[in-house]
Order: C-alpha cells, then structure tokens, then sequence
C-alpha cells in the first residue's frame, strides 16, 4: 500500500477526532458569532481537505503507474524516498522553532523567519525573492488575522506595543 494513502487516512483520523474535540472548547460571554471554536474547526477542516487530497493524488499515482507499460528504475526517486523521514524530521524541527521563538519574536517576525526557513530548506535559490516572499507572507497573516478578522497575535517580548 502506497505512504501517502497510508499517511492520508491517518491525517483523516487525527482531523475526526480533533473535530470532535473542539466542542469541548468552553464559549466566552465575550465571544463574537465565530466563538473560540471557529479556527480550531477551520483547521480541522483544512487537515482533512489536505488528507483527501493526499489519499486521492496516492490513488491517482498508483492507478498511472499500473498503466504504465513499462518500468524505468529511478535512483533519484529512491533516494528522495529514503530521505522522507529525516525531511520530515527537518520541518517539525522548524515548526518547533517557530513555536520556541514566537513568544519572544511575536507573530511577524516568526511566521516570515517560518516561511524563509521551508523555502530554504525544500531548496530555494538564495536571492531576494526568499526574504521578499517571507516578509510579504508574514504580512499578508497579519493582516488577515488581525486587521481583517480581529483575532490578536502575540507581539512578542521584544516588540511589545508594536504591530497590535
């Protein structure tokens, strides 16, 4: 059985039971017609459109590859594959020290470190177009989050009253 379909159906299973988590979230008399549990199911519903897209495409492949009349041995492809762990290793490591720095940095600046950090490290060229890109993401979120649906980041320690 394909990783994917695998990985898929299990991203699946974590996105149903964190949606059935959310309704534990208690509701503040301050809450507005979102309430505290808008984002979390927004999010659960991100995680299982991505697991079905990702068990649908393993689907997609492995229907191709039976087509496929003949079988060309790629070593590039094999060692891309070997290498999924210590990637996926490599991006939980950033998204943990995007975690770590966010109460000291704030929001901002650590969602564009976030975005030049996977560029980098999925192999980006490294010209202007990464700080560019990260600067101009991290201000799209912003802006998105704060200005335009009011929900608040943390500015971080070092940029108290700033970017709020």
């Amino acid at each position: 059985m394909n990783r994917d379909l695998i990985a898929g159906a299990v991203l699946l299973a974590i996105a149903g039971a964190y949606y059935a988590t959310i309704d534990t979230i208690a509701e503040s008399t301050l809450s507005d017609e979102v309430g505290a549990a808008g984002l979390p199911r927004l999010l659960a519903a991100l995680l299982a459109l991505i697991a079905v897209v990702m068990m649908a495409r393993a689907v997609l492949a492995a229907r191709a590859a039976r087509k496929a009349t003949a079988a060309v041995h790629h070593p590039d492809e094999d060692e891309e594959n070997d290498a999924s762990v210590p990637r996926a290793l490599g991006l939980l490591l950033i998204g943990a020290g995007y975690v770590v720095l966010l109460p000291y940095a704030g929001y901002v600046v650590c969602v564009a470190l976030l975005i030049a950090a996977i560029a980098l490290y999925e192999g980006a060229a490294r010209s202007w177009v990464v700080p560019a890109a990260a600067i101009g993401g991290a201000t799209l979120y912003w802006a998105i989050f704060v200005k335009l649906l009011g929900v608040h980041q943390p500015a971080g320690m070092f940029f108290q009253g700033w970017l709020s």
